[in-house]
């Protein structure tokens, strides 16, 4: 049995995770060893994810007016949160990866930005290209308009230069 001042300290940490969180990841861990959720916690912080065993009562008190709250009521029998912070593409494709390796591992459902997203919508997001990859595709695109510009330009002075050379080359022949 937790004493007040322990849950308060857990909901403190809770709290603070949900607050710095991009998004959070309510699953279902029932079935697995405690190697395995240990084994999942190893590979989630790999891909700066925290994932935490909570208890509903606690995590709807700490999730409560905060960027999650979306969610607080959607907590039943036993589950596990993951905290996402930096990439929340990365969080999800860790998790579903892992879900497809354990079938005894399910996704219940996140909130990303405010918004409670299903299983579905969390193997949609898993899909996409994470952080790194959307900004060497910025970057990649937009370093090719200036290149795309400075060859048409030179261009239309090949093609100037063109008309010239051959206007002295009729006038030298003349």
């Amino acid at each position: 049995m937790q004493t007040r001042e322990q849950k308060a300290e857990i909901i403190e940490k809770l709290k603070d995770r949900a607050g710095r969180a991009s998004i959070a990841v309510v699953t279902d861990f029932k079935g697995l060893t405690v190697e395995e959720v240990t084994n999942l916690r190893v590979k989630l912080r790999e891909q700066g994810v925290d994932y935490q065993v909570v208890k509903n009562t606690l995590a709807r008190i700490a999730l409560t007016d905060g960027p999650h709250d979306t969610i607080k009521d959607r907590f039943k029998e036993q589950c596990a949160v993951a905290f996402g912070y930096e990439d929340p593409v990365a969080a999800a494709k860790a998790l579903v990866d892992y879900a497809k390796v354990n079938k005894k591992f399910v996704i219940r459902f996140a909130c990303l930005g405010g918004k409670v997203i299903d299983e579905a919508g969390v193997k949609a997001l898993s899909t996409l290209p994470s952080k790194p990859q959307l900004l060497a595709q910025v970057l990649g695109t937009m370093n090719a308009v200036p290149t795309n510009f400075v060859s048409v330009l030179a261009n239309v002075m090949r093609g100037v230069l063109n008309v010239l050379t051959a206007l002295k080359d009729k006038k030298e022949a003349a």
